[in-house]
């Protein structure tokens, strides 16, 4: 998955953006505890990353 896949994912979620902190982004929701951070790298993003951060955002 690319990370273009896994934000429209959250975005639709209603994770919101919080902070950018060199090539990591982090969200954050309104009603859901904690924060995601996704790596913003060129090609796919392992799946076991893919995995915690869908863990993560209850999703």
């Amino acid at each position: 998955m690319k990370f273009r896949e896994i934000e429209k994912v959250l975005l639709k979620d209603g994770w919101k953006l919080k902070n950018v902190k060199g090539s990591h982004y982090q969200y954050i929701h309104p009603t859901k505890n904690g924060k995601i951070t996704i790596p913003r790298h060129t090609g796919d993003i392992d799946p076991r990353t893919v995995r915690s951060i869908l863990e993560q955002a209850g999703l």
